[in-house]
Formats: C-alpha cells, structure tokens, sequence
C-alpha cells in the first residue's frame, strides 16, 4: 500500500502540495501555511508503528497509528504558542512518514515521548489527555506534557508549556499507550518557575492493571522525580490525588512525563 502525505486548506480540499511512497514518503513543498491548513497522512496501514516528523523543526515522533488516515491541523495564533515560533513558517517546508523499523519498536526507550500528539485526536499512541486544563488554553494542554521539552523555570509560551490544572482539586492526567507495554521507571517534570508556582507533594499512579503507587514529590528545580515502578502488560497511566504543598501559590504544573520501558513481551 502506498502512504501518501497531501496538504490542503480545510474549506476547498485543493492540494497544496502531496508525495507519495511506499514505507517512506517525504513531502518537501513551497508555499506558506495558512488558517484552516491540513496536514493528511493517508493509506496508513492500521496498527503499526510509524516515524513521523511534521516540521523541520518538531522532533521525529515514533508513534502507533490506528487510523488509516490521520489529519494533523497546522495550529495557528493561541494554538501555535505551545510550539517553537518558527514550526509551520516561511516559505519552505518538510514533512516526513516512515515505516518504523523493528529494532526502533523493541528498544528500551520513553514510550511517553510524542511530540505528535494532539489534543482531539485519537488513534495514534502515545496520547494524552486531562480532565481539566487551565482555561483551555493550548500553553495548558495535556499533551505538552508528551512533547519533549523539559524547560521548568517559567510557565507559558514556548519553550515553558507544560499542563495546567487551573486550580482544580481533582484534576488528573491520562497517558494512553494504546497497547500494552511494560515499564520499570517514571520521571515526572514539575514546574519550578518560583515563586509564581506551588509544586506537589503527594499523588497517586493509577495503572489499567488495577493497582496504584502513592508517589512522593518535593521542591525540585530542573531536576525531574523519578519513581522506579515496574508494571507489565499496562495500557495507560494516570496522575492524580495530587496534594499541593502549603505555599501560598495556588500553581503547580506538569512540564513533561517520561515513562521507560518496552512493548510488551
């Protein structure tokens, strides 16, 4: 089957620019991106691993697709300032898909890491999700927390997004493997752009096996916490009961969340 990339304006479908291949397709274009654009990678064999870069300047996220066709919306204004200002500008682009190889899939490596993700998409794995995320604002998103860049020390537009629990007592976070693996440590990100933040002291890991681990945490500044928790054959984690420390800041946040592991054996 034959992957094809194709990029379009929402309201009339005409092509941009499209490239076509086999187990890889690279699509280098001229033109600029504008409102509305679409990104479609298309005639994607379900349940498979794939390598893909959607900007020259997004790292290669290796991801599990389970769509046949996946449309990624080139963000624009609010949207774009989770992302490097110069992702998706000028006049010259690249876009790449690939069939990933089987030693990239067996690796021991951070089976969170997507900078892929995005926030109403489902189907491709890793993905993140919130119940809450402050003011619903793109700098807050859940999947900022997947996207690879770890910069605590302030809070914002890129390079400080992060996910934002808008004050919320109850607020929880779910990375969603969409498969099972296996996994023995996890390293948590926290905000530390003091003294505008609060930081956490206490949350729960739920995993789809039906356990928890109560997890302790402190005042650390770029220097992630790390948890050694060994799960096999789990589908998706999640953060919560979060305990704030008693600071008069009412902002913890999450910067990034590394999980370490394999596919399941």
């Amino acid at each position: 089957m034959r992957m094809k990339i194709s990029v379009y304006n929402d309201w009339d479908h005409v092509p941009k620019a499209e490239s076509s291949g086999e187990d890889e397709v690279t699509l280098a274009w001229d033109g600029e991106y504008r409102k509305g654009d679409i990104i479609e990678f298309s005639e994607i064999t379900p349940d498979e691993f794939y390598v893909v870069k959607v900007d020259a300047t997004i790292d290669p996220a290796l991801v599990l697709i389970k769509e046949e066709t996946v449309l990624f919306t080139v963000p624009f204004y609010e949207k774009k300032t989770s992302y490097n200002p110069l992702s998706f500008w000028g006049n010259r682009h690249i876009v790449t898909i690939r069939k990933a190889a089987d030693y990239e899939v067996s690796a021991y490596r951070n089976l969170a890491l997507n900078p892929f993700d995005q926030h109403e998409v489902s189907g491709v794995y890793p993905h993140a999700s919130a119940n809450v995320e402050t003011r619903g604002e793109a700098v807050f998103a859940a999947r900022n927390a997947i996207d690879g860049c770890k910069a605590t020390l302030s809070h914002g537009e890129w390079p400080y997004e992060s996910w934002g629990i808008n004050r919320q007592d109850d607020a929880e976070f779910t990375l969603d493997f969409g498969r099972k693996v296996d996994i023995d440590r996890i390293l948590l990100y926290t905000r530390a752009d003091f003294p505008h933040d609060n930081w956490w002291v206490e949350g729960t890991l739920s995993f789809s096996d039906g356990s928890q681990e109560v997890i302790k945490m402190d005042k650390k500044v770029q220097i992630p916490h790390s948890f050694n928790i060994k799960r096999s054959g789990i589908e998706w984690i999640k953060l919560g009961k979060l305990i704030k420390a008693d600071d008069p800041s009412p902002f913890p946040a999450l910067t990034q969340i590394e999980v370490y592991g394999t596919e399941a054996r």
